[in-house]
């Protein structure tokens, strides 16, 4: 049996907030440590102003998913009606389903955690009569990340700066 069949992914709650930061952290060292301090900075995310009360909200007031590999919380997902108010983008304008977050444990790489997250998100997107799922994401980096959005489906739509933060919008038709 492969690894991408040993995920299972569950409805998370405020229960998963810990292990979400924890991934959240590490993720934060794991690009750091490529070089990569542009894209959610230096400190580590629960020690970010806001960041804990954010995880908070993503597991009480978003629908959070969470990926387990035999029984361990490997990567997590948080969906939404729409982008968060703070975004410099706007509503699709028809029904949509938004991935807010979308973070695996680093340890985990390469076993396809985050595209079974995002089909999960495709699945209920569909299960709820909306045909639209959006995500927004770093364009920086020579645009790696904008690349695996496309090998899971999506396409980019709209670029934005949020700051002098690069930014890219994608979608996904479900239905």
């Amino acid at each position: 049996m492969n690894d991408s069949t040993r995920i299972r992914i569950r409805p998370g709650g405020p229960e998963d907030a810990v292990g979400i930061l924890g991934m959240l952290d590490s993720a934060v060292a794991w690009m750091n440590a490529r070089g990569n301090t542009e894209q959610w900075g230096t400190v580590p995310y629960s020690q970010r102003p806001g960041g804990v009360e954010r995880v908070e909200r993503y597991t009480t007031e978003n629908v959070p998913y969470v990926a387990e590999l035999d029984g361990v919380p490997v990567g997590a997902l948080v969906l939404d009606s729409g982008p968060s108010p703070q975004m410099p983008i706007g509503p699709a304008g028809e029904p949509e389903r938004y991935v807010r977050l979308l973070v695996s444990d680093r340890r985990y790489a390469g076993l396809g955690i985050g595209a079974a997250l995002l089909d999960r998100a495709a699945e209920e997107t569909r299960r709820a009569g909306v045909a639209l799922l959006r995500v927004d994401c770093w364009a920086g980096g020579g645009g790696a990340l904008v690349a695996f959005y496309e090998r899971s489906g999506f396409a980019p739509t709209e670029r934005f700066l949020d700051g002098d933060w690069p930014g890219q919008v994608l979608a996904r038709r479900v239905g």
